[in-house]
C-alpha cells in the first residue's frame, strides 16, 4: 500500500491560495476523529482552512466521543491497512509530543478464535506478508501470561505486542488545539444547511454564515449520508451499545500490564472486544451487533438491560468471571457502515472540488491521524502515498443522475 497514487481528478491539483478574496483554501465539514484531523494536516501546510460542526466540542452524539478506541497492527481485516496504521503509529506520537498529552496506551492485543477462522488466519496473513513480530499462544499460555483469559481448549490467540488503545476524546482536542495554532478557524454548534458548487470552489451556507472555500471536505460520519445524498451511498448507520463492567477477583488481572486489549471471533465472522480497566470499569461489547437506524438525528441513546446478554455469551469461551460481571455503565455511538466496511476516501464523482472522507464501518478511529495527513495531501497536491483505489466509491453502482 505505500505507494504514490494520483488522484483520478488531477485537475484538483492548485495553488493553496483560495480565489475567493474572503474565503478559505478549504472547509472541513465535522470535527470528530477525521475532521480534526484533516483540519490539522491542512492548516500545517499553510492553508486557510475552516472547521464547522453542528454540535458542540466533545459531543456524545457521534462516533468520536468516549474514553478508548483500539489500534492494532496485525490488521485481520486485510493487509493493505497495515501501512496505514504504521504511519498512524507515527503520527499519534508525534502529536502527543507537541500536545504534551498522553494519547496512546500500548498493551498489547490477543487476537483469538478458531485456528481457521477469520481472525487467527487474517491476523496471521497480515503478520506474515508484513513481517510483523507476533506469538501464537495456546490457551495454557495465555492464561499463565494473562490470567483473567481462561480460554476455550479448541481456541488459539495471536499476540500483537503493538496493539493497544487511544484516548480518543484526548486525540480529537489535541488534533484541534494543534489546527487552531497553526492558523484554522474552528465552530461549533454551526449546522451545514447545504453546500453548493461555486465555480471551481463550494459555498457552504449554516445558520449563522455563508462561506467559500476552493475545497470541501465531508467529514461528517453518519451525517455524510445526507451531505453527498445525490450519490446515494451506501450507507447504513448503526446503533452500537457498550459496556463497562466491574468484574470481581483480584483488581490487578483486569489492570493494563497484564490485560491486553482483545478481539474474539465468537462465532464465524462476529467478534466481541474488549479494553484492561478503565476510569469507568472494564469495557466491552459486541462488533456490529446493533440495530441500524434511519436517522443519526433520533437515536434511542438509552441502553436497556437485556442489551448486555449477547456481551455475556460472547465473552464466556475466553473471560467467564468478565461475562458475569455487573455493569458499571453504558453507552451508545454510532457506526457509519459501508456493505464491505471498507472506508470511503474519495472524491465527489459530480463535484470533485468535495472530498468525501471515510465512513469507517466502526474500525476506523486508529487511523485518523494518517488519514487526516493523506486528505490535506489529497487536497493540496492530488496524490497520496498510499493507494486509495479500495476506498473508491466507483467500486458499487451509485446513481450520479
Amino acid at each position: 500500500m505505500n505507494v504514490t497514487t494520483v488522484a483520478k481528478d488531477t485537475h484538483l491539483q492548485s495553488e493553496h491560495r483560495s480565489k475567493h478574496t474572503q474565503g478559505h483554501d478549504a472547509i472541513v465539514i465535522g470535527l470528530g476523529a477525521m475532521g480534526s484531523a484533516t483540519l490539522f494536516h491542512l492548516a500545517r501546510r499553510g492553508l486557510r482552512v475552516l472547521g464547522l460542526d453542528q454540535f458542540s466540542q466533545g459531543h456524545q452524539l457521534g462516533s468520536s466521543h468516549g474514553d478508548s478506541r483500539i489500534i492494532r497492527e496485525t490488521y485481520f481485516e486485510h493487509p493493505l491497512y497495515v501501512p496505514l496504521v504504521q504511519r498512524a503509529h507515527e503520527l499519534w506520537r508525534e502529536l502527543e509530543e507537541t500536545s504534551g498529552t498522553s494519547l496512546m496506551k500500548i498493551t498489547g492485543g490477543l487476537m483469538i478464535g478458531p485456528s481457521d477462522g477469520m481472525v487467527v488466519t487474517g491476523t496471521l496473513r497480515s503478520a506474515g506478508e508484513h513481517r510483523l513480530p507476533h506469538e501464537v499462544l495456546t490457551p495454557a499460555q495465555v492464561y499463565e501470561r494473562f490470567p483473567a483469559f481462561q480460554l476455550e481448549p479448541h481456541l488459539v490467540a495471536v499476540l500483537d505486542p503493538r496493539a493497544g488503545y487511544l484516548d480518543p476524546e484526548a486525540c480529537n482536542r489535541a488534533h484541534l488545539e494543534a489546527a487552531r495554532a497553526a492558523g484554522a478557524e474552528t465552530r461549533f454548534e454551526e449546522p451545514v444547511l447545504e453546500w453548493t458548487p461555486d465555480g471551481e470552489g463550494v459555498r457552504v451556507r449554516t445558520r449563522g454564515a455563508t462561506y467559500t472555500a476552493n475545497r470541501l471536505v465531508l467529514a461528517a460520519g453518519a451525517w455524510n449520508r445526507d451531505l453527498a445524498s445525490e450519490l446515494r451511498l451506501p450507507l447504513a448507520i448503526e446503533r452500537q451499545s457498550v459496556f463497562w463492567l466491574e468484574p470481581g477477583g483480584p483488581a490487578e488481572s483486569y489492570e493494563a500490564e497484564s490485560f491486553p486489549i482483545y478481539a474474539y471471533e465468537y462465532k464465524s465472522g462476529q467478534i466481541c472486544y474488549g479494553f484492561p480497566r478503565l476510569p469507568r470499569g472494564v469495557k466491552a461489547s459486541v462488533m456490529h451487533s446493533g440495530e441500524t437506524v434511519r436517522d443519526p438525528d433520533h437515536v434511542e441513546r438509552k441502553v436497556n438491560d437485556a442489551e448486555v446478554k449477547p456481551l455475556r455469551a460472547a465473552l464466556r469461551p475466553v473471560l467467564p468471571q468478565l461475562a458475569e460481571a455487573p455493569v458499571s455503565e453504558r453507552g451508545v455511538c454510532l457506526f457509519t457502515n459501508t456493505p464491505d466496511h471498507d472506508f470511503i476516501i474519495d472524491f465527489h464523482q459530480l463535484h470533485p472540488q468535495v472530498l468525501i472522507s471515510s465512513p469507517c464501518s466502526g474500525h476506523g478511529f486508529k487511523f485518523a491521524s494518517a488519514i487526516g495527513e493523506l486528505q490535506a495531501e489529497l487536497i493540496t497536491t492530488g496524490k497520496s502515498r498510499f493507494d486509495l483505489s479500495p476506498f473508491r466509491i466507483e467500486r458499487w453502482p451509485t446513481s450520479k443522475d
